[in-house]
């Protein structure tokens, strides 16, 4: 299966480990674009923005969902939100959502609550971890 990773860049580390792992599976899998030179752990966000912008990185992520048969929303905890889901994560939900595209969360839905309506409304599977339960 064509699997494209769908999480915060913040979590980089663990999101080249778990396309190993699918890799290991047979998938085929891309992962979000994290431009060279920049700073995603920076409070000021002004280059992270120009970046997006100029090299159109949303568009980008975006076709690689168009081209894929499912997404994995890597959801790990970041600060006290368990298993968060971010801004941009939640919009590319939305479109996978959209595309009719399979839906996975390798972590049970967070409580955010200005989104647990909207996430517990999508069809999508908890993976609890376990990657095997992708079909």
């Amino acid at each position: 299966m064509k699997i494209t990773i769908c999480a915060s860049l913040k979590f980089w580390e663990k999101l080249v480990d778990l396309k190993a792992s699918l890799e290991a599976m047979g998938h085929i899998v891309n992962m979000p674009i994290k431009a060279a030179g920049v700073d995603y752990w920076s409070k000021d966000g002004s280059k992270r923005v120009e970046v997006k912008k100029s090299e159109k990185l949303l568009h980008k992520h975006m076709k690689k969902i168009e081209d894929s048969d499912a997404i994995l929303v890597a959801n790990f905890t970041k600060g006290d939100i368990e298993n968060y889901v971010g801004a941009n994560t939640f919009l590319e939900i939305g479109f996978a959502e959209y595309l009719g595209k399979k839906i996975y969360f390798l972590n049970s839905l967070p409580n955010q609550p200005y989104i647990s309506e909207e996430l517990e409304s999508i069809d999508s599977t908890v993976l609890d971890g376990d990657l095997g339960k992708i079909s």
